[in-house]
């Protein structure tokens, strides 16, 4: 979908600026100036996907059903199991995140979702199939799955709505303003489709420098930061390789095909599967530049919290791969 814009950026930075590919500020560059394209673009695309989904879809029965006790953690593998096959990543999480709340889901139910989007994805289950086989494919899907369902679940039950920042706050009390627009019916979506530009709008421009930071951050972490960094502290002789892996992970910056590649070489020089899987997934669900953009939505206190559910069970996992691997 993006060749073109990634033809274009290695025009730019290795042609008309000049710089080597494979050099360190080059790649650096090209990344950034890649991915800003690329998540603004998406940014636009899914915040005005949710604003339709939202002046649309029944809302009021999605969340009967999502709250009935009798599905008894249904709705959090729905959550996941979406995410897993939509091709969102962590720069679409404060829209998604915003029009998963808006729209009345539950805060866990919400979280489950945002967890397990980025983790699995087509692409990168593609991806994984073509290294590592169809066993450890389904293992690797199914382990997401169930990782973000239980983590969606612990965080729902800490009742964490309140440690939401005053911006989603606001937003929420507006919600019923909203909701009366939305669902008159008689209201066509040539009249809707202002108010949706608009929200959208309004969404970008309180966001655009978390943005811009976070990309900028993962462009640092692309180009200086050296794989061979790693396997000095995640190797299959050290028992606390699992927890370390996962720290190192955090400051990265990638989707899950792109840190698929990274995760080959580690297991090519003997890190152990497990280990190596929980270091893509804190790459891909845990970044820094994914908690700049929460950040937006989430207290530091919340964001504290959420990282820290969420890092003990891709631990857990990451142990559990290498026992059953």
């Amino acid at each position: 979908m993006f060749d073109w814009l990634q033809h274009i950026a290695d025009w730019l930075i290795y042609n008309l600026i000049g710089l080597k590919t494979g050099s360190k500020l080059g790649d650096a560059l090209n990344f950034f100036f890649y991915d800003t394209i690329k998540i603004f673009i998406l940014l636009g695309l899914v915040t005005i996907l949710m604003g339709i989904i939202n002046s649309y879809f029944p809302i009021d029965k999605v969340r009967d059903f999502l709250t009935r006790k009798k599905l008894y953690g249904l709705d959090y593998f729905l959550a996941s199991f979406f995410g897993t096959i939509t091709p969102f990543c962590s720069c679409s999480s404060v829209p998604l995140f915003i029009g998963f709340v808006k729209g009345g889901i539950p805060l866990g139910v919400t979280l489950a979702f945002l967890i397990s989007s980025p983790l699995v994805d087509a692409v990168s289950v593609a991806i994984f199939l073509g290294m590592f086989g169809l066993k450890t494919t389904i293992i690797y899907v199914v382990s997401g799955i169930v990782l973000s369902m239980i983590a969606g679940y612990i965080l729902g039950k800490l009742r964490l709505e309140q440690l939401l920042t005053p911006w989603v706050q606001e937003l929420l009390k507006n919600q019923s303003k909203e909701a009366e627009v939305y669902e008159n019916k008689k209201t066509s979506f040539r009249e809707k489709l202002p108010i949706i530009l608009q929200d959208a709008a309004a969404i970008i421009k309180g966001v655009y420098l978390y943005v811009l930071g976070g990309i900028a951050i993962g462009a640092l972490m692309h180009g200086y930061v050296p794989t061979g960094f790693f396997e000095v502290y995640i190797s299959k002789d050290n028992p606390f390789a699992v927890p370390i892996a996962v720290l190192l992970g955090i400051p990265m910056y990638s989707n899950a095909a792109g840190v698929l590649p990274i995760m080959q070489v580690l297991v090519q020089k003997g890190i152990p599967l497990g280990t190596a899987i929980a270091f893509s997934m804190a790459v891909v669900g845990l970044s820094v530049p994914e908690g700049l953009l929460l950040k937006k939505v989430m207290s530091a206190k919340m964001l504290v919290i959420f990282f820290s559910v969420v890092a003990t069970c891709i631990i857990i996992s990451g142990y559990l791969f290498n026992m059953i691997l």
